[in-house]
């Protein structure tokens, strides 16, 4: 099976443009291609692990990957998949979210000599001259052509800055200058880009008369269509420091029956035979494979220790209510009123709920325990002594655990 049937057989790709072409270059290791990453956060996330899974395939085939940080693009924001202008973030703190993202890159992404690079549009789009660009580089885009994008439709209604209308010229502008310094001749990226990746090729064939290439991969979505990565406390973060490696582990361990065969074929990097074999588990065993599925991703992320680590954490929470590896919340005595901390502060300090509004609603919908047994009063109390030593464990649902100590 040569790459590009696999990519397919993993159900990764979406759209090409020219697909003998692409077919012909990454199955020959021959390929340089590129994939954007704006900085509008200080970690990544499960939203672009496709991408970074992306890459590492390519890359093991030979072909070389450029990792684009998007200091330039993130002071304008894409529209794309938004309702609202995204916030304007300074220079100061994109490039510290740039930083953060190379060094997360760099545990996945093989950077040495001539296998990879990592570059930051900021260099070349913020020295551009405006109406140099404007001659140069707006006049091959339709303003028609630009509003029947999706990307803009969905802005329309609500109202699209002009800012924003100037995205989709900034990421083609992007790939026209790689292919032209870096012989880059691909760019891939989700499903949702294909209206920017189109644009970008139609600019490089008529500024330069060349062909250049789209690939997009097809979006992480679950079996009820909606993306995959979100929980109730926000984004699942690659940062062990925003989600812990336990955390990270726990979410693939809790994907739905449905959707575990389909994140295992897309994001592991298991045989596609063993996959299919896996296929085959019915009842019981689909939940062996849930567990496949979050170590080896959690060891893709964080290390086989750390994927260790949550493996054994997991299973200990499970035979015996206890673990401690997993999540936990340090409290001090500031933390208590007289002397005492009610269940909805608790949930809300631990993270498992974002507000006392929500975790009200988690008690009164009997959907939480602590130390193994359901809490129905919301004003059930405990004292310092409480959580000392091994703590006192909240769980909100079946997923969602936090071991609350003192410190």
């Amino acid at each position: 099976m040569t790459l590009y049937e696999e990519l397919q057989a993993r159900g990764l790709i979406a759209q090409v443009t020219d697909e003998d072409d692409i077919r012909e270059l990454i199955n020959n290791g021959k390929a340089t291609f590129y994939i954007g990453f704006d900085a509008t956060a200080d970690s990544l996330h499960v939203g672009h692990f496709m991408a970074l899974c992306l890459m590492r395939r390519l890359q093991l085939a030979g072909n070389r990957p450029i990792a684009l940080l998007g200091g330039g693009t993130t002071m304008v924001g894409d529209p794309t998949g938004r309702t609202d202008m995204r916030q304007m973030l300074t220079p100061e703190q994109i490039q510290y979210n740039a930083d953060c993202f190379k060094l997360q890159m760099e545990k996945f992404i093989d950077f040495s000599e001539g296998r990879a690079l990592m570059v930051n549009n900021a260099d070349w789009l913020l020295k551009l001259n405006y109406v140099e660009l404007l001659r140069d580089v707006g006049a091959m885009f339709s303003v028609n052509r630009m509003l029947s994008f999706d990307s803009m439709k969905s802005r329309m209604e609500r109202g699209l800055s002009f800012i924003e209308f100037n995205y989709i010229i900034m990421q083609s502008y992007d790939f026209y200058h790689l292919y032209q310094n870096y012989d880059c001749a691909i760019q891939c990226g989700g499903d949702d880009q294909w209206s920017n990746i189109l644009s970008g090729t139609e600019l490089i064939r008529k500024k330069l008369g060349k062909n250049a290439y789209g690939l997009t991969i097809t979006l992480l979505l679950t079996s009820q269509g909606n993306k995959m990565g979100k929980t109730a406390a926000g984004a699942v973060w690659l940062d062990p420091k925003k989600t812990t490696p336990f955390e990270f582990f726990q979410y693939w361990r809790n994907v739905e029956d449905a959707d575990v065969i389909k994140c295992l074929k897309m994001l592991t990097f298991l045989p596609l035979e063993e996959i299919a074999e896996m296929e085959k588990w019915e009842g019981a065993e689909l939940n062996r494979a849930k567990e496949i599925l979050a170590y080896e991703l959690t060891k893709l992320i964080h290390g086989g220790e750390e994927a260790e680590s949550a493996l054994k954490a997991a299973r200990d929470l499970f035979s015996s209510g206890g673990a401690s590896d997993m999540p936990t919340t340090e409290l001090t005595e500031a933390d208590f009123a007289d002397g005492e901390i009610d269940i909805l502060s608790l949930l809300v300090a631990s993270g498992l709920c974002p507000s006392k509004s929500e975790a009200r609603r988690a008690v009164t919908q009997g959907g939480v325990e602590a130390g193994g047994e359901k809490v129905s009063d919301i004003k059930q109390s405990w004292g310092p002594d409480a959580l000392r030593g091994d703590g006192l464990i909240i769980r909100r649902g079946k997923k969602n655990f936090n071991r609350v100590i003192m410190k």
